[in-house]
């Protein structure tokens, strides 16, 4: 197990304490979830909806979590993945094309691009035109030269694989 900042090098959490940090980060992404979800679109006369100061602060950090997501380490690739989806669902429409466009990318194996798959299928059901935003937004950032050529191939290879 490697080393977090709870525990040093070479030693381990107890299984019960491990059980609790689950619980609290599980009761972290419910409220998250409550806040993200029950947001609304504001009508006219309605004050905007409230910020969320935590998602706010993790918008520049999107590829950061996908890349920590796809690490696929124990329990933590689960909450990781909920946090990028209400993250998505928070700062759509970007915040949503941009995450799948890095798990796009960055994935490596059938089970990493399965965090793609399943991400979309989240936010497919709350946001519309999704697919053409994200490919949208892969020509973008190809056109922008942003993309090393192994990451460009990779790309192709995952969106061959996903279609």
């Amino acid at each position: 197990m490697p080393a977090s900042v709870i525990t040093p090098p070479g030693l381990t959490l107890q299984e019960g304490v491990r059980e609790a940090c689950d619980r609290v980060i599980q009761l972290l992404l419910l409220n998250l979830q409550k806040l993200v979800y029950n947001r609304g679109a504001p009508a006219l006369a309605d004050c905007p909806p409230r910020p969320v100061p935590f998602l706010d602060a993790l918008r520049s950090h999107v590829r950061d979590l996908c890349v920590e997501t796809l690490r696929l380490e124990r329990k933590r690739f689960l909450w990781q993945h909920q946090l990028l989806s209400l993250l998505a669902v928070y700062s759509a429409p970007h915040c949503a094309t941009d995450a799948l466009f890095f798990l796009l990318t960055l994935a490596r194996t059938q089970e990493e691009l399965a965090l793609a798959t399943q991400l979309y299928a989240v936010l497919s059901s709350c946001l519309t035109d999704l697919l053409p935003a994200t490919v949208k937004t892969c020509v973008c950032q190809i056109h922008a030269g942003r993309l090393p050529e192994p990451q460009m191939a990779q790309l192709f290879r995952n969106l061959a694989l996903v279609v």
